[in-house]
């Protein structure tokens, strides 16, 4: 392909010729699929735990398999010590053999005699109780062992009878159940040493894409990690499925093509991990297009995230390619492919547990697509409130630290802040946090919340910045949201924000400045003239803060009117801003001093703050908010804070 055939086909992107709606999406792909087991194997018990069990397991003999006892003592009829008391013991000949587990008795139990038994032993002919070691005490006349009875029994006393646990001809296990230890432990317990259970699925997994590079691998700028392949790998393991990685294509047809025929022989389903768009370099539609009977049912699913994907079904064999993005690859995998394994592996269909909740914030919608919104649920005053988690498909993180999600329908443009939702849960139920931390992001903070995790403190940390932490505490949705806002008239920090329902919990010090690369000669002298410069050199690009940051205020000030080149650009982090600068993005920012140290930036200070955390008054005596106080009070944590270059103690305007 020449430059100009390149060019010409990025310019085009060969963008989605027919959008099918979920359902429609999902009907296509299973109307070519059998949602049925793939077949039973025989395995080794050893080898059978979290295996689905393919048939019915019926007991071929009894358990236990003899009247047994159940405690240390003596087998005895019960008629022989009817009325027996305390106060008038009853007075039996001992029987010349001990009964001990794996002994076969061979002396009948007569009337007047008792027969010494262990735990687990087999009852004598004609004993139909045990009476325990504790209720007796030992007699000797001559010759003659005997033994005083304190206590009367009922038939059946003590004995665990025979078929008691399993009886023979009971289904002990039934098909579809999920082996664990207690099963595996039944089935040895009648003798079973194979079972029968469905074949797990194979699944061939592989990523595509000249920026994937393997994890332990050196990276350069512009490649990313493949995070798509362990992530589906783990995924389809959790599943029932064998996943099988066989790693990373480069953008190039023959070598796809390759790797997708060897998927085919060695896979029941192939996964592909991005190429999905039909753009620029994005091969692996062209060459999955090439599959027949049927081939291609779905390219373009009308949802957000996820509008890339595309469904192939081969003799039988189901092939997507999965978005790029490591969240939108995840919702599709879970919304069509899940439940195709879930079927082959003979596991039940997954029933979705669903919350109502309160949306804090409005949300925008792209009409005519389903948008998955991925949420973060905290207990508020009146009940669970979904806090979108905002970092969008691209996001590693963004699956795994969401609860749940809620879907906004394709014709809807937003849902409105106050609006109920309902949240569909995403795995297992989570535990509740301990203690719920909304607001401004600082990496102290991180530091801080290690600390307690250690402890086995629970916490969820939700970064919405400095008003949005102030609001939910407002709204009694956090113990702590950790702030940073300088009032403008008065130069104060936090104080001058809070309700009569909060207080403040002193934090620390943090210097914010200018962050540039070394060697940027626009920035090699004081701030005002590195600002001058800056300002009125046309090329010189700047990184934003958003809106409701504290930073954001403190950027706001020092522009004033003035808005250069990279002002719309609103990045959500000092972290984010450090890495536009450090790679080249973006010229110059406003970040603090840890963060350009981490990044290998050159600072110009710029205004000393203060990081301090609002506390609702209502939850200023929970112990997680307590033992956090503590934990900020600490000489060591401090000390730990200043060496991290914050400023543990103040000195305010």
């Amino acid at each position: 392909m020449t430059e100009s055939d390149f060019l010409r086909r990025a310019s085009r992107q060969d963008q989605f010729l027919a959008i099918a709606s979920r359902d429609d999406a999902e009907a296509q792909f299973r109307a070519h699929l059998s949602l049925a087991p793939l077949g039973a194997e025989s395995v080794a018990l050893a080898l059978a735990r979290t295996r689905i069990l393919a048939s019915d397991v019926i007991a071929s003999v009894d358990v236990p398999g003899f009247d047994r006892a159940s405690v240390d003592g003596f087998a005895v009829s019960c008629a022989d010590i009817e009325g027996a008391s305390p106060q008038a013991p009853l007075r039996l000949t001992l029987n010349r053999e001990v009964l001990t587990p794996g002994i076969t008795p061979s002396i009948t139990l007569r009337k007047g005699t008792a027969t010494p038994i262990a735990t687990g032993g087999m009852l004598p002919r004609g004993a139909d109780a045990v009476v325990m070691v504790e209720h007796t005490e030992p007699v000797e006349e001559g010759v003659e062992l005997g033994i005083l009875v304190r206590r009367a029994m009922v038939p059946g006393g003590f004995v665990a009878g025979t078929g008691s646990d399993i009886g023979r001809g009971e289904i002990v296990l039934r098909a579809g159940i999920i082996l664990g230890a207690g099963e595996i432990g039944m089935l040895a317990a009648i003798g079973v040493a194979e079972v029968q259970v469905w074949r797990r699925p194979r699944v061939a997994i592989f990523s595509t894409g000249d920026e994937i590079t393997a994890p332990g691998s050196e990276i350069s700028p512009g490649q990313v990690f493949d995070s798509n392949a362990a992530i589906l790998a783990a995924t389809v393991e959790e599943l029932g499925g064998d996943a099988i990685t066989l790693g990373i294509v480069r953008d190039d047809e023959a070598a796809m093509a390759e790797m997708l025929a060897r998927a085919l022989v060695v896979g029941d389903m192939v996964l592909l991990s991005g190429g999905t768009s039909k753009g620029a370099g994005d091969v692996a539609a062209r060459v999955v297009s090439g599959l027949r009977n049927p081939g291609v049912v779905v390219h373009g699913v009308a949802l957000k995230p996820g509008k890339p994907l595309c469904l192939a079904v081969t003799d039988g064999k189901p092939v997507a390619i999965l978005p790029g993005f490591p969240t939108s690859a995840i919702m599709t995998f879970h919304e069509f492919i899940a439940p195709v394994l879930r079927a082959w592996a003979g596991r039940p269909a997954e029933e979705a547990a669903q919350v109502a909740a309160t949306l804090p914030v409005r949300v925008v919608s792209e009409v005519g697509r389903m948008e998955y919104v991925l949420v973060s649920l905290v207990r508020g005053e009146d009940g669970l409130v979904a806090y979108p988690t905002g970092k969008g498909s691209g996001a590693v993180t963004s699956f795994t630290q969401a609860d749940g999600f809620f879907a906004v329908p394709e014709m809807t443009e937003s849902v409105a802040s106050g609006s109920k939702v309902q949240v569909q849960l995403i795995g297992a139920a989570r535990e509740s946090a301990e203690l719920v931390i909304i607001g401004s992001h600082c990496v102290g903070l991180d530091f801080l919340v290690g600390e307690l995790a250690r402890t086995g403190m629970g916490v969820k940390m939700l970064n919405v910045g400095s008003n949005g932490g102030l609001a939910a505490a407002r709204r009694g949705e956090c113990d702590v949201a950790p702030i940073h806002l300088m009032d403008g008239e008065t130069g104060l920090y936090n104080t001058p924000f809070l309700t009569d329902q909060m207080i403040l919990l002193r934090g620390y010090g943090r210097m914010q400045g200018v962050v540039f690369r070394h060697g940027d000669t626009r920035f090699a002298g004081t701030l005002a003239e590195a600002m001058t410069e800056a300002l009125t050199d046309p090329d010189c690009v700047m990184i934003n803060r958003n809106q409701g940051s504290g930073t954001r205020i403190l950027i706001d000030r020092l522009l004033g009117d003035t808005r250069p080149p990279g002002h719309a650009a609103q990045a959500k982090s000092h972290n984010a801003v450090a890495a536009a600068v450090a790679q080249g993005r973006a010229d110059w920012g406003v970040a603090i001093e840890t963060v350009a140290r981490r990044y290998g930036l050159g600072f110009l200070p710029m205004q000393a703050e203060f990081y301090d955390f609002a506390v609702p008054l209502a939850r200023l005596e929970r112990p997680a908010v307590q033992r956090f106080a503590a934990l900020l009070a600490r000489p060591e944590i401090r000390n730990t804070l200043n060496k991290m270059g914050f400023a543990a103690t103040r000195q305010e305007a």
